[in-house]
């Protein structure tokens, strides 16, 4: 129906514009991909591939910081692209029944991630000093981490950037520029490899992901022009109230059901 594409689309156009201002598209686009009927992994699916236009752009905006350190850049979106793939087939292998289930708390994760963001970062900076004594072990633990978040973001993605965020900062990194950078090609990475077991298993609902998939680029070029003239505070508790909101309402779902 017409009104169920336009919802779609004036979704997407939020998620777009959020994602490049502050993150958080996803908790406007998935629930909306739900409420007008597709199914929850489904919704996932398409929600992961509509939005990726919109990061692959954010992502070309950063290309001077992918220069300073390509090596480290491509280890990091190889093993993205392993977690990726690990959590788009453990998705599909999962029971829609069960997804449900899990959805509130992984739409928890995502919204206490991104509340709690610079709070995470900052205790991750604070831990540098310990983990430098233990420079091996410091890496291994990163990559492990990062692993995790891949999987993680493969499954559902909600939160995936403000988490991959505090990776880097336990790397060391402090450019937020080059953090941004890095993060936006990572969730891309993730994003067009779940393209591959999403494609195969026929789960992607093109029409719904092409509308959406516009929709989110035009929010993200709106967006990236009127950012500076928004105060950030009033974005992130924006995203944090939809997130908060969606969580409830998904516990409450389940709890009814």
């Amino acid at each position: 129906m017409v009104w169920q594409y336009l919802l779609i689309f004036g979704a997407a156009l939020l998620a777009g514009g959020l994602n490049g201002i502050a993150g958080g598209g996803s908790f406007i686009l998935f629930p909306v991909l739900m409420f007008v009927g597709i199914p929850p992994i489904a919704a996932n699916a398409t929600n992961s591939i509509a939005l990726l236009p919109g990061t692959l752009a954010s992502a070309g905006a950063y290309r001077r910081e992918f220069e300073k350190d390509k090596r480290s850049l491509i280890q990091m979106c190889v093993l993205g692209a392993i977690g990726g793939l690990i959590g788009a087939v453990l998705l599909l292998k999962t029971p829609p029944e069960v997804f449900l289930r899990i959805l509130p708390y992984l739409l928890l994760t995502a919204t206490l991630a991104f509340a709690f963001s610079k709070k995470i970062t900052a205790w991750v900076e604070q831990q540098q000093t310990k983990f430098a004594r233990l420079k091996q072990l410091r890496s291994l633990l990163i990559k492990i981490l990062q692993l995790i978040v891949a999987v993680y973001g493969g499954f559902f993605g909600g939160g995936m950037g403000i988490l991959f965020l505090a990776t880097f900062a336990l790397m060391g990194m402090t450019n937020i520029n080059r953090m941004n950078g890095y993060k936006t090609m990572l969730t891309s990475c993730i994003n067009a490899v779940t393209v591959i077991p999403f494609v195969m298993a026929g789960v992607i609902l093109w029409q719904q992901a092409v509308v959406a998939a516009i929709a989110s680029v035009i929010g993200g070029y709106v967006s990236a022009h009127y950012a500076q003239k928004l105060a950030p505070i009033v974005v992130r508790r924006f995203v944090i109230s939809i997130g908060s909101a969606m969580t409830l309402y998904f516990f409450i779902r389940d709890w009814l059901a």
